[in-house]
């Protein structure tokens, strides 16, 4: 078995890990226990999306996945950390721009919430929307997972050092080398190397340039300038459009020492993402279909199956007049919720990555065994050429 024996930096750190791969965690729902179980039991990393979840909930939740999880298999918890320089000013034009601001831009949104019969949410009472990072984060050290990963940013260091201390392992996102090299620094564990392909939400935390303001670095390009740039004991997981065999043996072969898979995951009979959404993944009637980035539902840059909610407020996008993260988010979520009940897909974050037409349908089991006997495959066929 090829990723069994593959000598991967990712199981020195994780020794439990039977296979260098890890299920990529989902937010809004998709992310539960039983796809966590399923994945860590079968021998990968399961990965819980704790994004959306409140800090009083989380110490439930991680004993959940305790229980869940056989003793000996790792398991992770994902947050969002604050980005300083897009979160708060964002807030700030909120709390600046009062009822007025959030009704202008509520305008924009408020035809897709008549569909339901329904009205866009007002200014919040507190002036304060948005996750709440700080007493998330300390919830989740105190419940003590195994692994804790972060995207959107580097974490306090106060916060590295305290799982340190616990020794509970950090992993953290990264779609630029000079991410990286941020991440590096702070004493992050482990570095995942999100490429454009991957599905949902980019994790770009540090300034751009104004002529790219969303990183556009391949998997393929990425991993190997990581894996370059950054210490050798470091463990770089290769992530976006490695859901099939032959791409994660590539994502290897360019050093990766593991990879991280996200949309054959969404797909699985265990995850909480809608009926609609995974028949939009899975519909096979466009075999051209592409996926496209979007700031439309969450003011965030994201990469899904593009829908009427997206393409309505495409102008709105590209003229910069949408408000960014959190606001768009807090005047979103409700109309997501409402169109996931309904089983409307014009109203869902169609989270989907670049290789979405290629996963499969089944247990998360099943599909991991399916990738792993891929790679066995894959790999043979290579061999077979060097002989």
């Amino acid at each position: 078995m090829f990723l069994q024996r593959y000598p991967s930096r990712l199981k020195q750190l994780l020794p439990k890990l039977r296979i260098p791969v890890v299920q990529g965690p989902f937010g809004g729902g998709a992310s539960t226990v039983e796809l966590v179980a399923a994945c860590s039991n079968s021998g990968a990393l399961g990965s819980y999306g704790a994004h959306y979840v409140a800090p009083g909930d989380i110490a439930p939740l991680v004993a959940q996945l305790r229980a869940a999880v056989d003793p000996d298999a790792p398991f992770a918890v994902n947050l969002w950390c604050h980005i300083a320089h897009d979160d708060r000013a964002n807030l700030a034009a909120l709390n600046s721009g009062g009822p007025e601001y959030l009704e202008k831009h509520a305008a924009r949104v408020a035809e897709h919430y008549k569909k339901y019969g329904a009205v866009p949410p007002g200014f919040p009472d507190s002036g304060i929307v948005g996750h709440r990072f700080d007493e998330q984060v300390k919830a989740l050290l105190e419940a003590n997972p195994p692994v804790i990963s972060f995207v959107m940013g580097v974490p306090p260091p106060a916060v590295i050092e305290e799982a340190r201390r616990r020794g509970i392992v950090t992993f953290g996102c990264a779609t630029t080398v000079a991410e990286a090299l941020a991440l590096e620094h702070a004493g992050i564990d482990a570095i995942v190397a999100s490429g454009v392909e991957a599905g949902g939400h980019r994790g770009t935390f540090l300034k751009t340039d104004q002529n790219t303001p969303v990183p556009d670095e391949t998997t393929f390009t990425l991993v190997p300038r990581v894996r370059a740039a950054v210490s050798k004991k470091i463990p770089v997981i290769a992530a976006g459009g490695v859901s099939t065999p032959e791409a994660a043996l590539a994502a290897l072969t360019l050093g990766a020492d593991g990879v991280q898979i996200g949309t054959a995951f969404v797909v699985s009979d265990e995850s909480g993402a809608a009926p609609v959404h995974k028949a939009a993944i899975l519909d096979r009637t466009d075999p051209a279909r592409r996926s496209s980035l979007t700031r439309a539902f969450t003011g965030r840059s994201a990469r899904g199956i593009p829908n009427q909610f997206a393409k309505d407020l495409y102008e709105a996008e590209v003229n910069g007049e949408l408000p960014g993260y959190p606001v768009q988010n807090y005047l979103t979520v409700p109309l997501r919720k409402k169109a996931g009940r309904a089983g409307d897909k014009d109203g869902l974050l169609l989270w989907c990555g670049q290789a979405g037409t290629l996963v499969q349908p089944g247990k998360a089991a099943e599909i991991l065994k399916r990738f792993e006997d891929g790679v066995d495959e894959a790999a043979k066929g290579i061999a077979k050429f060097a002989n």
